[in-house]
């Protein structure tokens, strides 16, 4: 088995400081939010990124943040970009391009010179890799080549039934990734699509990422992008997908889950440091861990703030 091919390894639970339990939902949160402030809509250059992630790693919300995802072509630049402080290893999730090999070779050399900085810098190490497969073929080539000590997200369509493919993930010792919108309306996947990847995931015991379209907790009409005279469309919510996998990961039936997964209503969900409750459905606090360690593994978003702002907002991230 590739390193961590079963378990969501950004997750460790969330200890209260005050000695008083978290909220569940901060449980689902924690080590959740891979930053991708690179990407469109923010799309910030290299300099404002590094900047804004190196200041939400020291920040009260830190416990949310999980990696800085960068092209394997932006490695060097980021090098360069990055304060030479000492501090803890920034982990990187790593988008490879269509020289799977090439990539491969110039990460590992990354790693070997930024991997291990020590005294003067934090080291910088890609241990995390990102690439597209539609195709079993595709998906066995992709993680042969990838080594051992990396964990791999393979990013599949999910039109048409992507079982073949997350089986082929599976076997492999990889994990998925799927891509839940973007900036246009006609990027996002309709929720039985979705639906159907997520049942996929839970069938063949595969962690997962998403990514593209999950800067907010629910479900709702949003702006595309941030430019004052962008398109609004329907987004789904970080909080209805991932709550709609940890739901099926505990026995759940899609119905029920598709429902879940279109909910707009903040007051169908009741959070307290016990669980989560959504329309007489419970989650035990249980319940979510085991999620996070065998199933969900992250969010990628352009934007930190927004999310934990948001939820923040909603009061689910106090005990309840």
């Amino acid at each position: 088995m590739r390193k961590d091919g079963g378990d969501a390894s950004t997750f460790t639970g969330v200890p209260s400081s005050t000695g008083v339990p978290s909220s569940a939902f901060r449980a689902l949160l924690s080590g959740a939010i891979d930053y991708a402030g690179l990407f469109p809509p923010a799309a910030l250059g290299m300099a404002s990124a590094v900047r804004e992630y190196a200041a939400q790693r020291s920040g009260p919300d830190a416990w949310a943040l999980a990696r800085f995802v960068v092209p394997v072509s932006r490695l060097e630049e980021l090098a360069r970009a990055t304060p030479e402080t000492p501090g803890a290893v920034w982990h990187l999730s790593v988008l490879l391009g269509g020289d799977l090999a090439s990539d491969l070779r110039a990460l590992e050399e990354f790693n070997r010179r930024y991997g291990a900085r020590g005294a003067k810098a934090a080291p910088l190490l890609g241990d995390s890799v990102e690439a597209r497969a539609d195709s079993v073929e595709a998906i066995g080539r992709l993680l042969a080549l990838v080594p051992r000590e990396l964990t791999a997200y393979v990013e599949v369509p999910v039109e048409p039934d992507p079982a073949p493919l997350l089986a082929a993930i599976a076997r492999g010792g990889g994990r998925a990734k799927v891509r839940s919108g973007g900036v246009t309306a006609d990027a996002f996947p309709s929720p039985a699509a979705l639906l159907r990847f997520l049942r996929g995931c839970v069938n063949a015991g595969l962690a997962f990422k998403a990514t593209a379209g999950l800067h907010h907790p629910l479900r709702a009409e949003y702006r595309l992008t941030y430019a004052p005279d962008s398109p609004t469309g329907t987004m789904f919510g970080f909080a209805n997908v991932f709550l709609a996998a940890a739901f099926l990961h505990a026995g759940m039936g899609d119905e029920d889950a598709l429902r879940l997964l279109e909910e707009r209503d903040a007051g169908a969900f009741r959070v307290s440091a016990d669980g989560v409750e959504w329309r007489g459905h419970r989650l035990t606090r249980a319940d979510v861990e085991a999620a996070r360690g065998r199933a969900i593994v992250s969010f990628g978003s352009c934007s930190f703030a927004e999310p934990v702002g948001e939820t923040r907002g909603l009061g689910w991230l106090s005990p309840g």
